[in-house]
């Protein structure tokens, strides 16, 4: 875990995404899902996730105690940053086309 309550990313590329909504993680994780036209992994469990393409994927960390939003999504590769950035992109695209406002973290957010 991080210094800021959060989990930490499941892959060793990340890319962050901040979404300042008070919504449940499995809820952003089944929007994500909408939006990309994919399926939540690994559903009621510790590591739910949702394939964006080959090598990436998105997790949805929330704050924990009951801290205010924002809520990061991490987008994930296990073959680069580039991997990581480009699904990213996509994934924000995809979203703001569903009404939700993306932001890149704040220093310390992330």
């Amino acid at each position: 875990m991080s210094g800021h309550g959060r989990d930490t990313a499941g892959g060793p590329f990340v890319v962050t995404l901040v979404v300042d909504l008070p919504i449940t993680k499995p809820d952003a994780l089944e929007t994500i899902a909408f939006a990309c036209d994919g399926v939540v992994e690994h559903a009621r469990t510790a590591y739910p996730r949702v394939s964006l393409s080959p090598g990436a994927w998105a997790e949805v960390q929330i704050p924990k105690f009951a801290d205010p939003p924002p809520l990061a999504i991490d987008v994930c590769s296990d073959e680069s940053t580039a991997v990581a950035r480009a699904a990213a992109d996509r994934l924000m695209g995809a979203l703001e086309n569903l009404g939700w406002r993306i932001r890149d973290p704040k220093p310390g957010e992330a």
